[in-house]
């Protein structure tokens, strides 16, 4: 969708970058510079990266904006940059989720793709109404689900689809951490606070922070529609206002049946995403904590080690990997992916040209399936445990 007046520069060039939050204290805004800056596509001009307008100017202080395109609120940096002759090409919209939709709506109607955290909303109607909206601009809509960006993440995802591993039979997902195990956001730790606030962190807490990216993730590989759920959200943390446990069982489109746990009061676990996907023919195991390396079992036959960049490695993968075998890419390259993957569509929606098929990121409509997700293991869980459709 071309913007008058804007100059959107030769279809190669750099994306000229925007960023919503991501300020002073923030973890995540940190990590997305460094994603969107790996494969050099981007140019880190412009940022509202703070609800302070005073924390916003020092913040982009430090990170060396011209104090010129610094702003105090979302609003003026997209009325102000649309009208730039080289205003933002894309922003990065990296706040607490309640910000995510009114932030996302005010730049997609500035006529500027969007990089969006996830979950995609606080509510359903919401994404819906949002997903409307993204899809109405002809946009690029991009959802930072960066686990779908590891090499062997996407060579699982085509050994799936060209039946390697058979008929889906078994899904199992989980992500348990325990930097919730105590009470922490009384303290004033913030991303604690806001993570533990449904205010801002929507009726989902620990389900919407890192369960929505072990369902994304074996909904990204697998490829089938999850059609009910039955879940329990349990909040073990006295005074705590959200669910910091979860237990989810899942019946599949095609007959498959799964299970994900989600756990941020599991201690001994940092981060320990793993996705394990059984069919007629064969398995697979894959950690993200190891990430480098797949676990392949055909039925009958020994089990393989597939690695990153080495023997055995397909297409998918390959397209995807930076680095020989052996020097081991994890969290900061998968995250770099997906901003690499966005960056193509930007481009091509620059020059009018056909994407590759190849080119492969979370869009609005995997936000939207995130929410429902989500909304889905609350009503679940409230109703005792009962089947919900999704």
């Amino acid at each position: 969708m071309a913007i008058e007046g804007k100059d959107d520069g030769v279809a190669g060039g750099r994306i000229r970058l925007g960023m919503v939050g991501g300020g002073e204290g923030a973890f995540i805004g940190a990590v997305h510079r460094m994603a969107a800056r790996l494969d050099d596509h981007y140019d880190f001009v412009a940022g509202a990266l703070s609800s302070t307008p005073e924390k916003a100017m020092r913040s982009g202080a430090a990170l060396g904006l011209d104090p010129k395109r610094t702003y105090g609120t979302f609003q003026e940096m997209a009325s102000r940059e649309r009208r730039l002759k080289d205003g933002i090409e894309a922003v990065a919209i990296v706040t607490p989720n309640h910000m995510h939709a009114p932030a996302a709506a005010a730049f997609l109607k500035a006529g500027i793709h969007v990089i969006c955290d996830k979950p995609l909303t606080t509510t359903l109607k919401e994404a819906r109404k949002l997903k409307a909206l993204a899809d109405e601009s002809g946009l690029v809509f991009c959802v930072t689900h960066n686990y779908t960006g590891y090499p062997l993440i996407r060579q699982a995802r085509e050994m799936v689809k060209a039946g390697e591993l058979g008929e889906i039979r078994v899904v199992q997902v989980e992500y348990p951490q325990d930097w919730l195990t105590d009470p922490i956001e009384t303290t004033g730790q913030k991303q604690a606070d806001w993570r533990t606030d449904p205010a801002r962190s929507g009726a989902g807490g620990c389900v919407g922070d890192i369960g929505t990216h072990a369902y994304n993730l074996a909904d990204f590989v697998t490829g089938i529609e999850v059609s009910e759920l039955c879940a329990e959200l349990t909040t073990f943390v006295p005074g705590r206002r959200l669910d910091d446990n979860v237990q989810v069982m899942l019946r599949y489109a095609n007959g498959a049946r799964g299970g994900l746990w989600a756990s941020q009061v599991s201690p001994g676990n940092e981060n320990g995403l793993q996705l394990r996907v059984y069919g007629t023919k064969g398995g697979i195991h894959w950690r993200q904590d190891n990430p480098n390396y797949m676990f392949f079992t055909a039925h009958g036959k020994p089990t393989q080690i597939l690695t990153r960049g080495g023997a055995g490695a397909n297409a998918a993968a390959g397209r995807v990997t930076r680095i020989p075998s052996g020097h081991p890419e994890g969290y900061l390259e998968a995250f770099a992916t997906i901003y690499t993957e966005a960056a193509a569509a930007i481009r091509a929606a620059r020059s009018g040209a056909k994407l590759d098929k190849a080119v492969t990121f979370p869009t609005v409509d995997d936000g939207v399936k995130g929410v429902a997700f989500i909304e889905a293991c609350v009503k679940s869980s409230g109703k005792g445990g009962a089947w919900v459709k999704l």
